[in-house]
C-alpha cells in the first residue's frame, strides 16, 4: 500500500513537471498556428485577389541564365554520387552552371564513381587529407575550388547552391535561384522527403516533420522578421554574401567545427543584417508540386537517431555557444523553439514514466487490490487541457502531412508521432553524451539510398 501511494505521488509530480512543459510548448505552437493561417488569409485577400499566382515554370522569360556554382560535398558516397550527378546533369532546365564535387584521398570509391560520369560540367575536388574531416570542412575545400575557378575562367558565380550527395534535384531549382538571388541573401526551397515504402515508420515520420516545417515554421519564421536557417539542401547563397562570411573567418564561409554548418550559415548571413528566404513556389500552372529537394532520409532507427542527435547537439547545444542570443523579438523567439529540443526530451521521458507507473497501478487496481488512485483537480484540469492541445497539434500535423503525401500518409502521421517522440528522446541522450564529451569532431553521416524512380 505504501509502495503504491508512493508511486502514484511520484507518477504525480512528474506529469505535472511534464504538464506545465507541454503547456507552455503548445501555446508557443499555438503561437506560430495562429501568425500562419492569419498570413494565409491575408494574402489570399490582399495579394491574391490582385496579382496572379507565380510559377517557376514562367521565371527567367528571355534572359540569359547566369553562372551557378552546385557544391555537393561526399564520404563514403559510392554507392548514390554516380546517380545523383548523372540524374542532375539529364533534369535541370538550366544552362549554366558548374557541379563542384568534393571527395577524401582515402575514399576511392567514391572518387572513382564521380570518374564515371562523364561531364565538363563536373569538377571533383579532392580534399587534401584523411576523411572524414566535417562536412562544413570539404564545403570550405569546395570554396577554394570555386574561387581558383574564377580567377581562373574570369567567370563570377551569382550564387552558390548547396546539395548532398543522394538528393534528387527538381529541375527549375536553379531557375528560381538564378531570378530571386538578387532579392535576398539566402534562399531555402522547401525539403520534402521521399516516402520509402520499406520504412513507413522511420522514415515516415520525417516526411510529417518536414512537411510542418516547411509549409508552415518556416513562412512564420520570415514573416516575424527572423533569419532562415539553411537545411544544407536545396538552397542557394549569393555569392557576395560568402565571401563576407569567408572574409570575417580566415578565408572559410563555412564554420570548419560546426556540425549544423548549414544552419549557422543562415543565421549569420540574416545577422549581418542582410536579407534570408524561404520560397515555396509551384512548378507549373495546374501541377500540385512545388519546386523543392527531395531525397530519402534514414529508415532505420539506429541511423535516425544519429542524425538527430547530430542536429540537436549541433543547434541546440553547440549552437547555443556558438551563435548565442541576438537580434529582434522574433529572432531570439525562433532561437528559443531551435533549441527546446533536450527540454523536450526530458519532458517526453517525465510524461511516458508517469503514464507507466500509472498504467500499473491502475492495473493493479483493476485486479483487486487494495488501492484507491486520484488524481488531484488542479493536475486533472491541466492534463485536459493538455489533452485538447494535443489533439490540435495532431490534427495540424496530420493536415499537412495530408497536403504534401496524401490522406493516407496523413492518416499514418498520428501514431508516428510517438515514433518520433521515442528517437527524440535517443537522440537528445545520444547528444548531450556528445556534447559532455567534447562534440562531436568528425563527420557522423548515415547510410543514403538513391531512388529508383525520380520523382517529377
Amino acid at each position: 500500500m505504501a509502495l503504491a501511494e508512493m508511486l502514484s505521488r511520484v507518477a504525480a509530480e512528474l506529469a505535472l513537471f511534464a504538464g506545465v512543459g507541454f503547456l507552455l510548448f503548445a501555446v508557443n505552437d499555438l503561437m506560430v498556428d495562429v501568425i500562419y493561417f492569419a498570413r494565409a488569409v491575408w494574402r489570399s485577400l490582399a495579394i491574391y485577389t490582385r496579382y496572379p499566382r507565380a510559377f517557376a515554370s514562367a521565371l527567367g522569360g528571355d534572359a540569359e541564365p547566369r553562372f551557378i556554382a552546385m557544391f555537393v560535398p561526399a564520404w563514403d558516397e559510392s554507392s548514390v554520387i554516380a546517380s545523383m550527378l548523372r540524374a542532375t546533369i539529364a533534369r535541370l532546365d538550366y544552362e549554366n552552371y558548374r557541379l563542384f564535387v568534393g571527395h577524401y584521398r582515402n575514399d576511392p570509391a567514391t572518387a572513382a564513381a564521380i570518374a564515371a560520369v562523364k561531364d565538363d560540367r563536373i569538377e571533383a575536388v579532392e580534399v587534401d587529407g584523411d576523411g572524414p574531416t566535417t562536412k562544413a570542412d570539404c564545403l570550405n575545400h569546395l570554396y577554394d575550388a570555386l574561387v581558383a575557378y574564377e580567377i581562373e575562367s574570369g567567370r563570377s558565380a551569382v550564387a552558390v547552391v548547396l546539395h548532398d550527395a543522394e538528393d534528387v534535384v527538381h529541375p527549375l531549382e536553379l531557375k528560381v535561384f538564378d531570378r530571386l538571388i538578387d532579392r535576398a541573401a539566402v534562399i531555402q526551397l522547401p525539403v520534402l522527403p521521399l516516402p520509402d515504402k520499406h520504412s513507413r515508420w522511420i522514415a515516415g515520420h520525417y516526411c510529417d516533420e518536414f512537411a510542418e516545417a516547411h509549409i508552415k515554421e518556416l513562412v512564420v519564421r520570415e514573416a516575424v522578421g527572423a533569419a532562415i536557417p539553411l537545411a544544407g539542401v536545396g538552397c542557394a547563397i549569393g555569392r557576395k554574401a560568402l565571401s563576407q562570411l569567408a572574409a570575417m573567418q580566415d578565408g572559410n564561409p563555412f564554420a570548419g567545427n560546426s556540425m549544423t554548418e548549414d544552419y549557422e550559415v543562415g543565421l549569420r548571413i540574416g545577422a549581418l543584417g542582410l536579407k534570408t528566404m524561404f520560397v515555396r513556389l509551384p512548378a507549373r500552372p495546374g501541377e500540385h508540386g512545388v519546386v523543392a529537394s527531395r531525397g530519402h532520409f534514414p529508415a532505420t532507427l539506429g541511423s535516425a537517431v544519429r542524425q538527430k542527435a547530430r542536429w540537436l547537439g549541433g543547434i541546440a547545444l553547440s549552437g547555443w555557444d556558438r551563435l548565442g542570443w541576438s537580434g529582434g523579438i522574433g529572432e531570439r523567439w525562433m532561437r528559443m523553439r531551435d533549441r527546446r529540443g533536450p527540454l523536450a526530451a526530458l519532458l517526453l521521458v517525465a510524461a511516458y514514466t508517469a503514464a507507466f507507473l500509472w498504467s500499473q497501478i491502475w492495473l493493479a487496481e483493476a485486479l483487486g487490490a487494495p488501492i484507491k488512485s486520484r488524481l488531484d483537480a488542479t493536475l486533472a484540469m491541466l492534463l485536459t487541457i493538455n489533452g485538447w492541445l494535443l489533439g490540435w497539434r495532431v490534427l495540424i500535423r496530420a493536415a499537412f502531412t495530408t497536403s504534401a503525401y496524401g490522406l493516407i500518409e496523413g492518416i499514418l502521421s498520428v501514431p508516428r508521432l510517438v515514433v518520433g517522440n521515442v528517437i527524440a528522446m535517443l537522440a537528445a541522450a545520444r547528444a548531450v553524451s556528445l556534447h559532455m564529451g567534447g562534440g562531436a569532431t568528425r563527420w557522423d553521416k548515415t547510410g543514403h539510398i538513391f531512388p529508383a524512380e525520380l520523382p517529377q
